[in-house]
C-alpha cells in the first residue's frame, strides 16, 4: 500500500484553478498549464492517503472497475510507467474520465467514512497527462486479423471504447459519425475550458495507428441504409447516444431565442477552435437563462460568461441539494455511504458567475412585439407527496433575450437507423438488449446511452468495452476482452 499513515498525515486537497479574471478571457483549460501539470506539486502526497482497504469501495462506485489502491500506490512509490498500465487495462480513455467524471469512486472511498476522501480523479488524470508527456501512451495494434468486419455507429465514448477494443482484437472496425470531425459529445458537446479537443485528437491518432478506420460525415441511415451496413460488416454496434433533447412544451414555446443546448454549445464550440459558424447563437449582451441544473446547464452558463452575456440565471425545478462534504456523517437522510450523495456542488463555472434558483417552474415564455423572447414567467414548486405543487402568489418574471435548455435527453433518435434495423425499443425508448448488449436484431449490438439511457461517461466506456467482448465472442467462438458490466448494471446512487 501506499504510506500506511499517509491519510493520517495529509489533508485532501486537489488542482488550483486560474483566476476567474484570467480564465474567462479565453476558451482553455480552467487549470495553468492543464490539470496534469497543476497537480504536479501535490499529487505524490495524495496518492499516499488511499489506504489500501482490504474491501476497495472504490471498485464498486467506478463501473469500469479501474484497480484504484494499486494505481495510488504506484504513484506514491514514483512508478508512473506501471501506474498507466494498471490503469489502462481498465479504462481505454483515462484523460477524458479524469476530466468529465463527477467520480463516484471517490464518494465510495472508505476513507470518506468519517474523512475526506481520496482525490481518485485527480491522480488519475496526472497518471495519464504524464503518459502522454512522457510517449509512454502507444498504439497497440493487433498481432493478427480475424477477417471479421464490424461497423461501430456513433463516435463518442462509447463508440470509441468499443472501437478500440474490437480493434486490439484483431477485426477490422469502422466508426461512422454524422459530425464532420470524430468525436461525438467529446467533440462538440464539450466546451474547451473542460476539456481541450487536443486530448481527443491525440487519441484518435493512437487508434488510427491500430488500424481503426474512422469516416466523418456519413449518416448512417441516410448515406447507407441499415440492411446495407449489415450486408457489408459482420457485426454492427450501436453507440448512436440519447440525442432525442426533452423540450418544454409551454405557451410561448415558438417565440425566437429559445433553443437547446446542444444548438447552442456546438456552435460555440466550433468557434473557439477557429472555425466560423454563420448565424451562430450568441449570448453577448443578453440575460441568458439556463432551464436545467446539471452539467449541460453547467457548459451553457461557462460558455455565456466567455461571450459576454449581460445576466445569466440558471433554473432548477427541483429544490437546491443540501451543503454537504459528501462525508458519512455528512450526507443527506437517505443517501448513506457508499451512495453518490446528491449535495451542493459548484463547477468552475459556477465559480465564474451567474445566479442559480432552485424550485422554480416555467409557466409561460412572454414575448415582445417582433415574436422575440423577452422574459419568463417564473412560480415556485415544492414536492408534496410525491407530487409537484405551485406555491400560490410566487408567480413573478425575469427577463431573458436568450434561453437554452438544458434539460436531458429521452433516448435515441428512431427515424432512420434505428428504424430501418428493426430494433425493438424498450419501455423508456432505449433500444433494448439482452444480457450481452445484442439486440432484437441478428449481430446488432448496442452499447452506451442509446441503451442504458443518459448517464455518465464511465458507464458508456464500460458499457463499449462489455459490449466489444461481446461482440468478439459473437465473431470468434470466444473472447479474452474484459466485460466489467452487465446492462443490468446500475450505479450506485438513490
Amino acid at each position: 500500500m501506499a504510506d500506511p499513515k499517509g491519510f493520517l498525515k495529509t489533508g485532501r486537497e486537489v488542482a488550483s484553478r486560474r483566476p476567474v479574471e484570467e480564465r474567462i478571457g479565453d476558451w482553455n483549460e480552467v487549470y495553468p498549464g492543464g490539470i496534469g501539470k497543476a497537480l504536479l506539486p501535490i499529487i505524490t502526497t495524495q496518492a499516499s492517503r488511499c489506504m489500501d482497504c482490504g474491501i476497495p469501495f472504490c471498485h464498486q462506485g467506478c463501473p469500469l472497475g479501474n484497480i484504484i489502491p494499486e494505481w495510488n500506490d504506484l504513484v506514491w512509490r514514483d512508478d508512473w510507467d506501471a501506474a498507466i498500465e494498471r490503469l489502462h487495462a481498465t479504462n481505454n480513455f483515462p484523460e477524458f474520465t479524469g476530466r468529465l467524471c463527477p467520480a463516484p469512486c471517490e464518494t465510495a472511498c472508505v476513507l470518506g467514512i468519517n474523512q475526506d476522501p481520496v482525490t481518485i480523479k485527480n491522480i488519475e488524470v496526472s497518471i495519464i497527462d504524464r503518459a502522454w508527456e512522457d510517449r509512454n501512451v502507444k498504439p497497440q495494434p493487433p498481432e493478427w486479423l480475424s477477417g471479421k468486419t464490424v461497423a461501430v455507429i456513433g463516435s463518442g465514448p462509447a463508440g470509441l471504447a468499443a472501437a478500440q477494443q474490437l480493434t486490439r482484437a484483431g477485426h477490422t472496425v469502422a466508426v461512422y459519425e454524422r459530425a464532420d470531425k470524430i468525436g461525438g459529445l467529446l467533440r462538440y458537446g464539450i466546451p474547451e475550458f473542460k476539456m481541450e479537443k487536443k486530448h481527443v485528437d491525440r487519441r484518435l491518432e493512437q487508434m488510427r495507428r491500430e488500424g481503426t478506420v474512422f469516416r466523418a460525415g456519413v449518416e448512417v441511415g441516410t448515406s447507407i441504409t441499415g440492411d446495407q451496413l449489415r450486408d457489408r460488416y459482420d457485426a454492427v454496434v450501436l453507440a448512436v447516444g440519447s440525442t432525442v433533447a426533452r423540450d418544454l412544451p409551454v405557451p410561448g414555446r415558438e417565440l425566437a431565442g429559445i433553443h437547446q443546448a446542444m444548438e447552442f454549445l456546438p456552435q460555440a464550440n466550433r468557434v473557439a477552435l477557429g472555425e466560423s459558424v454563420e448565424g451562430q447563437i450568441r449570448a453577448d449582451g443578453k440575460h441568458v437563462v439556463i432551464i436545467g441544473g446539471g452539467d449541460t446547464g453547467a457548459d451553457c452558463l461557462g460558455t455565456s460568461i466567455r461571450q459576454g452575456a449581460k445576466s445569466i440565471t440558471q433554473l432548477e425545478i427541483m429544490p437546491r441539494p443540501a451543503d454537504s462534504s459528501g462525508r458519512y456523517d455528512d450526507r443527506p437522510t437517505g443517501q448513506p455511504w457508499p451512495t453518490y450523495p446528491m449535495i451542493f456542488r459548484v463547477s468552475s463555472a459556477h465559480e465564474e458567475g451567474g445566479d442559480r434558483v432552485y424550485g422554480v417552474s416555467t409557466k409561460e415564455f412572454l414575448g415582445d412585439a417582433d415574436g422575440n423572447i423577452r422574459a419568463l414567467k417564473l412560480v415556485d414548486v415544492v414536492f408534496e407527496g410525491g407530487r409537484l405543487t405551485e406555491v400560490e402568489g410566487t408567480e413573478r418574471e425575469i427577463l431573458a433575450d436568450l434561453v437554452l435548455f438544458a434539460m436531458g435527453f429521452t433516448g435515441p433518435e428512431q427515424p432512420g437507423l434505428v428504424e430501418q434495423l428493426g430494433v425493438e425499443l424498450d419501455a423508456r425508448g432505449n433500444i433494448a438488449r439482452d444480457s450481452s448488449f445484442k439486440t432484437s436484431v441478428e449481430g446488432v449490438y448496442v452499447a452506451g446511452d442509446a441503451g442504458r439511457g443518459q448517464s455518465l461517461i464511465v458507464w458508456a466506456i464500460a458499457e463499449g468495452r462489455a459490449a466489444a467482448a461481446a461482440v468478439d465472442a459473437y465473431l470468434t467462438g470466444s473472447t479474452t476482452l474484459p466485460a466489467p458490466i452487465k446492462p443490468t448494471d446500475r450505479p450506485l446512487m438513490v
